[in-house]
């Protein structure tokens, strides 16, 4: 069992789902997210906002409307984001200058980054973990973000054909001399971690999770007892579960909410240490998704959800 942060308003019986809202301000509605502190050092909202979708299609070259993408991602803060996350390769470039253009010099705002993943073209991604590679990739997203150190810089994937110490000392290295502040990982299992644990302190995971995909709960039960930040992406997708008849749909429409918000409330209550990062590059679905943050969900409806896919 996930140690889940569960708060339900009132007793609940089988059959008996209802939701609250919180009172917190909606014009600032991330806030009601709580906090976690990266690395046990930066303090940063629960419901972050993953920028990927700012760029074109594939996730390659530049967004459709660059003067939208900005307004999303100013919007976002206002809205009570303070953990934004982007990669070298989303663009490949273009996701960083964006940022930077938006939101420099990040007052109050965590910028996370990554590395280790080449692009040939849209929708095409090879990892590439070779030392020399990860450092010159940690020195142009500096440039671009218009850092002195990333305040957290992961690892995209392990490269299979080069050996993983060799990563990590990259990784440790990087931290050493002040370039990174923390170090993450993404798309790993529990061994990996406990692994890279012996060369780097891993303060995050980024892995694929969602209501459908939960072949990381193990990982996530590690990251929850360890204290460890989990980033969940592609947090919302529900599949059938959220068309017409399925339980996702169903229960969002007699809680008044969205499929969306429902798929976020319930990973927020998985475990004390997830932290999403939903995408989207629309102002009225990005307000969408931060208003999840003020969503509490019963035990019962949460036990439904634990138990659909």
């Amino acid at each position: 069992m996930l140690q889940a942060r569960l708060t339900p308003d009132r007793k609940s019986f089988p059959g008996d789902i209802h939701v609250t809202i919180t009172t917190a301000a909606t014009n600032r509605p991330v806030a009601a997210s709580s906090t976690f502190r990266l690395g046990d050092a930066i303090p940063v909202h629960r419901l972050g906002y993953g920028a990927m979708q700012l760029t074109g299609q594939g996730v390659w070259g530049p967004p459709r409307d660059r003067h939208e993408a900005i307004r999303v991602l100013r919007r976002a803060v206002e809205l009570g984001v303070d953990f934004i996350d982007t990669a070298d390769s989303y663009g490949p470039t273009v996701n960083e200058e964006l940022i930077r253009e938006a939101l420099h010099p990040y007052d109050g705002i965590t910028v996370a980054t990554k590395a280790g993943l080449l692009r040939t073209g849209p929708g095409e991604w090879h990892p590439c973990g070779r030392p020399e590679y990860l450092r010159q990739q940690c020195e142009l997203s500096l440039r671009r973000l218009g850092l002195e150190q990333i305040d957290l810089f992961q690892l995209h994937r392990i490269d299979p054909t080069v050996p993983a110490g060799e990563q990590y000392g990259a990784l440790a290295q990087l931290q050493a001399e002040g370039k990174v502040r923390l170090v993450g990982l993404s798309e790993v299992t529990v061994d990996q971690i406990a692994h890279a644990g012996h060369t780097i302190d891993v303060s995050t995971v980024q892995n694929r999770y969602n209501l459908i995909d939960r072949a990381s709960d193990e990982v996530l039960r590690h990251c929850t007892e360890r204290g460890i930040g989990f980033i969940p992406w592609f947090p919302i997708a529900s599949g059938e579960l959220a068309k017409p008849g399925g339980l996702v749909h169903e229960l969002a429409a007699e809680l008044s909410i969205t499929p969306a918000q429902l798929a976020l409330a319930w990973l927020l209550q998985r475990s004390s240490v997830m932290l999403p990062i939903p995408g989207t590059s629309s102002l009225a679905h990005l307000q969408e998704n931060c208003m999840a943050a003020t969503i509490r969900l019963d035990l019962a409806t949460v036990n439904a959800l634990d138990e659909a896919a």
